[in-house]
């Protein structure tokens, strides 16, 4: 099971400001990849201070000018939003940038406020996103497409340069019939259960892998992907503060994606919200190095191939940088091959 830190984006403030947000995490993913992560994951989001990344390619050929060897993932890159045609010259670009390290996430969005402010109303982004995909993979693998859909209508074009190798491509997919579709193409997949119940995980788990069987051969090379929001604590207290702040950013989150997504000014307005702490900490990987190895066990034990660690919710960043270290001499030495290199 490999593991690939997931560089959280999230602006507390507009006085914390980008330049020191960005900052933060160039210096976490230069850790990660001294650390020896499989990877790093870039978020994309627009128009407000969760998880804003607004051009993901932009940040991973940054990333990749300051690391050696770690994979850069987006995650996820929204398609709905963008032109293929243009989309897909840019990734040729970065992939070339990136030394070849690029691992491409798609989906299709998940705030219906930056979507509908977008162009394309979050009801309307499955069907956006499942042609503008077939045409993204469509414009990557030959020359002299043409295309006549609902959205796409183009004469013969070949995007140049040409790509130097095949991107690898994940789709997001997080309900179990769009995990098992995806899965039964051939495709890897990214999911989360959020801040659900394992019970919630384990149903994904099992819609990849009736997928990937259904698939066959074309399937053979599928990888999942499971985002979990974690964090390797030094003691109980500092499992309990985390805990604290992830809460609070959850009553943002919710807002924007399953809420009526209050924004005033770029900020998303925290909102009340029904899960507790005590339950929010029985279904996220917040705990001491310990009880993260028996619970990620659980993980290993599924057949997940990737665990996207998501850690950052407004903790401060010496915080951060010490429980990455934490996690990679701790926690990931117990897990099958070298993920991480163990540190002193």
């Amino acid at each position: 099971m490999d593991f690939n830190y997931f560089l959280t984006s999230y602006l507390p403030s507009k006085e914390f400001g980008g330049k020191q947000l960005y900052s933060n995490m160039l210096e976490q993913a230069v850790l990660a990849d001294k650390l020896g992560f499989r990877a790093v994951s870039i978020p994309e989001h627009h128009l407000v201070n969760l998880l804003l990344v607004p051009s993901p390619l932009q940040m991973a050929v940054k990333v990749a000018t300051l690391t050696k060897q770690v994979e850069i993932t987006t995650a996820i890159a929204v398609l709905p939003v963008r032109d293929m045609r243009v989309f897909a010259g840019e990734i040729v670009l970065a992939d070339i940038l990136c030394d070849g390290r690029l691992n491409l996430g798609v989906g299709r969005g998940a705030f219906g406020f930056e979507l509908a402010r977008l162009g394309t109303p979050i009801e309307k982004s499955r069907e956006k996103f499942d042609e503008s995909f077939a045409v993204l993979q469509a414009l990557l693998s030959g020359e002299e497409i043409s295309w006549n859909g609902k959205y796409y209508q183009f004469d013969p074009i070949t995007v140049m340069p040409r790509p130097m190798r095949r991107v690898p491509m994940m789709v997001a997919a997080m309900a179990p019939e769009a995990i098992y579709s995806a899965a039964s193409k051939g495709l890897s997949v990214q999911t989360t259960p959020l801040q659900e119940a394992h019970s919630v995980l384990l149903e994904q788990v099992d819609a990849f892998k009736r997928g990937k069987e259904a698939a066959g051969e074309a399937g053979r090379h599928s990888r999942l992907a499971l985002q979990r929001v974690a964090y390797a604590a030094r003691d109980r207290a500092e499992a309990t503060r985390s805990l604290e702040f992830i809460h609070d950013y959850y009553k943002r989150f919710d807002n924007v994606f399953s809420g009526p997504g209050v924004v005033k000014n770029g900020l998303v307005e925290p909102l009340p919200r029904k899960q507790t702490i005590d339950e929010l900490e029985r279904n996220v990987l917040v705990c001491t190095p310990s009880e993260m190895i028996d619970r990620l066990g659980q993980y290993q034990d599924a057949g997940i191939d990737e665990v996207i660690l998501s850690c950052g919710f407004g903790q401060n960043q010496a915080d951060m940088i010490e429980m990455m270290q934490r996690f990679a001499s701790d926690v990931a030495p117990h897990f099958a091959r070298q993920n991480v290199d163990a540190v002193a």
